[in-house]
């Protein structure tokens, strides 16, 4: 696989647009986007684990299990539409329809997804402007999709896309991603919308399962402040136009998906960590040694959503005692005694504990280390072969402030 331009366009057969609808006052930036299928497309997805579940993950969720195809995702940014009761599914419902009508589809085809602030209904009249405007200006160029990625942000200050070119049956395919994600983000998906699309032929079973699979080692290793929302949604949309045969089972083809998809959840992931609210580090703890997989992934996400060990990470602090004490509390089963931790980055890399004492470094040396956009900790637990990656960043003032001006 390689990577390639276009984020959801770079597809065949997707088309996309992100516009300004007012949605939120005060603002200026675009606040809506729709993505849409020349031809229905075979739809997976997974949701928030929250229990209070936003109007439209509610609706996702009943499409992607009955119908299991859609052909058009509306996002809309500024409200939530969540803790909105029966008048916010009703608003999720009426967009659909809006967007059916506009694009002359069956709004069973239509997936419905919302962020923004929590506990307001949707301002139906700026929703339906909002689509109408979206419907006139669909294209596939690299440019529709920057707008829908630009239009789907909250509080990120970067857009996040990603797309690759590959190969299946000997037919050429592609797959390509937008996010959107700052705050509220913990692993069991965070305040987060994901779209995917590829042109790639696939059984929807083997979908879901490929999707399930490539976010338990991305999304859900994301960390920034502990907060898991309303309104998580990852949509993968398959629509077969690259006329590979149809993947019905695991093997060659499959594991290809596979791979590619995980390339495109990881590389998301990791925009969303790096852009963390108020954030300056990218912070990716890699757990090795571990006696199994699920070992090492409770050893990594702890490191990762410690506020302490985030905070030394602001302060370059090669404070090795915070990671220790978060594996500690993490309730896996490790020996303390036998940890190493060495912390890398673009200007080197330094041992800061051995056998979970500290090494003699130079705390000089550590801090320049520790002075970059992206810090990793490697922590060995000596114990077996397992591995496992989890992505957070540092816990600034900055998050405070956005946090506490959020509604206003």
């Amino acid at each position: 696989m390689t990577k390639t331009e276009g984020g959801v366009t770079a597809a065949k057969g997707f088309k996309t647009a992100g516009v300004r609808a007012g949605i939120k006052e005060g603002r200026t930036c675009k606040d809506m986007a729709l993505l849409v299928s020349e031809i229905p497309a075979a739809c997976a997805g997974t949701f928030t684990r929250n229990i209070v579940k936003a109007a439209p993950v509610i609706r996702d969720m009943e499409i992607v299990e009955r119908e299991k195809i859609a052909q058009a995702v509306i996002v809309n940014t500024g409200v939530a539409n969540a803790c909105t009761g029966e008048a916010g599914r009703k608003d999720a419902d009426a967009t659909a329809k809006m967007v059916a009508s506009a694009l002359d589809i069956s709004e069973k085809l239509v997936l419905v997804a919302s962020t923004g602030v929590i506990g307001y209904t949707l301002p139906m009249d700026k929703i339906e402007a909002g689509v109408g405007m979206l419907a006139g200006m669909l294209s596939d160029t690299s440019e529709a999709s920057a707008d829908a990625a630009e239009a789907i942000m909250t509080t990120d200050t970067k857009k996040k896309e990603t797309a690759y070119e590959f190969t299946v049956g000997g037919k050429t395919c592609h797959m390509g991603g937008m996010c959107k994600g700052s705050g509220m983000i913990h692993p069991n998906m965070g305040t987060m919308l994901g779209f995917i699309t590829t042109d790639c032929a696939i059984g929807v079973s083997l979908m879901q399962k490929a999707l399930r699979d490539a976010i338990e080692d991305s999304f859900n290793m994301v960390s920034v402040d502990g907060d898991t929302s309303t309104n998580d949604t990852v949509l993968l949309l398959a629509n077969g136009m690259a006329e590979n045969s149809l993947i019905t089972e695991e093997g060659e083809d499959y594991d290809t998906f596979c791979e590619v998809l995980r390339a495109v959840t990881t590389d998301l992931a990791k925009m969303i960590a790096a852009d963390g609210e108020g954030a300056t580090k990218l912070f990716t703890v890699r757990v090795v040694g571990a006696p199994d997989k699920e070992t090492a992934k409770i050893l990594a996400k702890s490191v990762a959503s410690s506020n302490l060990t985030k905070c030394a990470v602001y302060g370059r602090d090669a404070n090795v005692g915070r990671i220790l004490c978060a594996m500690g509390y993490s309730g896996a089963d490790f020996d303390p005694d036998r940890v190493d931790v060495t912390v890398e980055s673009d200007k080197g890399s330094i041992k800061l504990a051995e056998n979970s004492l500290y090494t003699d470094f130079s705390e000089d040396e550590a801090t320049r280390i520790m002075d970059t956009e992206a810090l990793t900790a490697v922590i060995d637990v000596k114990a077996g072969d397992a591995t496992a990656t989890a992505y957070g960043c540092d816990l600034t003032y900055d998050y405070v402030k956005i946090n506490a001006d959020y509604r206003s």
